[in-house]
């Protein structure tokens, strides 16, 4: 009988940490879950964590010492760190949005311990000097469009000739471009496919979290900015696709159901028998419908593709001013089509060195925010 692989996940409390759960739940035999890391859901992170047993919790919010759990209680960002250190997990899931949890990423993945990562911030921005320590399927990527590719280039990674992801086109997608500038936060967070947070909902509007995703897929898989892409795919079916070198495309289709990437990740190399639970998309209903990604109406993924292309810099300063930008459209301090313009004054206006370092990319992402922070107030007075 086999020992269940012990699994912490930070982000327990998301959308994508649910997932996890879920897959955890269905294999009891073959997973336990047991510690949880969460921002500012306490009550949900302990409820979650009393339902799995878990030994152990971090919390991002408030003082650790008042949570009411029995297990052992870890609070902040060196709490996390002293999780990842002291408790005996096989198998870390950083599955929280943003940058916070680079140091933590870097931690597992240098003592060893298998990592699913749903973070495209910390890929991004930190891929270059963490990617690089890890072993052949120590880093498995989440997010559907990057399981997708991992799985289909799995045994041929040198015949890759084009990497394509695929998009909604979120729910502006047929809106004419004069009504951009009039679009309200409640309009942009109705996302017409994926439940997930306010960032990446605004995001998923202006693509730009497409564009950061072509740059994380450069990073993951070693490929070339220029044979990155995206295609518009609204019933969003076909998750990512990949062209071989003889003009041969493999591509992933499966519900849009985040617990496939989730349980891919956990029993990789091996494929669990959820066919049983999520029914498969009948093949009458398959949809391959395709268009191109419209430069007037997505220029946020056009900048992000420039960044990646750039590299250097630019993907850091492209993470900074996009939190920055986001944040301050949905306080209204801008207009939703203003974004872009944001992203492309911070990174035109930069003058300054690569960063050599995780600590150094961190940096620029704070700098990124700065200098987005004075685009933004100078736009909020116009």
């Amino acid at each position: 009988m086999l020992t269940p692989v012990r699994v912490g996940i930070v982000g327990a409390t998301g959308s994508v940490g649910k997932a996890f759960c879920d897959v955890c739940a269905l294999y009891p035999d073959r997973f336990k879950v047991v510690a949880m890391a969460s921002g500012r859901n306490v009550s949900g992170l302990v409820s979650l964590a009393k339902k799995f047993g878990c030994e152990a919790i971090c919390s991002f919010s408030g003082d650790p010492s008042v949570v009411s759990f029995e297990g052992r209680v870890y609070g902040g960002s060196l709490g996390l760190m002293e999780m990842i250190q002291r408790e005996n997990v096989q198998h870390w899931a950083f599955l929280a949005s943003g940058t916070q949890c680079v140091p933590h990423f870097d931690l597992a993945v240098s003592m060893g311990i298998d990592v699913s990562i749903a973070n495209k911030e910390s890929i991004v921005v930190a891929g270059p000097w963490i990617l690089g320590k890890a072993r052949p399927g120590q880093v498995r990527p989440v997010d559907s469009e990057h399981s997708a590719i991992w799985q289909c280039i799995m045994g041929e990674p040198s015949e890759v000739e084009r990497v394509i992801l695929t998009a909604s086109g979120g729910p502006f997608r047929d809106v004419p471009l004069d009504r951009l500038k009039h679009v309200t936060p409640s309009e942009a967070l109705a996302h017409p496919v994926w439940s997930m947070g306010a960032k990446i909902t605004v995001d998923s509007a202006t693509m730009a979290n497409k564009g950061i995703e072509c740059i994380e897929a450069m990073r993951l898989f070693d490929i070339p900015m220029d044979r990155v892409d995206a295609l518009i795919h609204p019933r969003s079916q076909v998750h990512g696709m990949v062209m071989f070198k003889d003009g041969t495309y493999k591509m992933v289709l499966s519900r849009a159901d985040m617990r496939l990437p989730a349980a891919m990740a956990l029993s990789y190399p091996e494929r669990l028998p959820l066919a049983d639970h999520l029914a498969p998309v009948a093949i009458s209903d398959w949809d391959l419908c395709f268009r191109e990604v419209e430069k007037d109406r997505f220029q946020a993924f056009f900048l992000a593709k420039e960044a990646g292309k750039k590299d250097g810099p630019y993907p850091a300063l492209y993470v900074g001013a996009d939190e920055v930008a986001v944040e301050s459209f949905l306080t209204g301090r801008i207009a939703f089509d203003q974004i872009p313009r944001v992203l492309e004054d911070v990174m035109s206006s930069y003058s300054g060195p690569a960063p050599g370092s995780v600590d150094e990319a961190l940096a620029l992402v704070e700098h990124g925010r700065e200098m987005a922070l004075k685009v933004c107030e100078s736009l909020g007075r116009l």
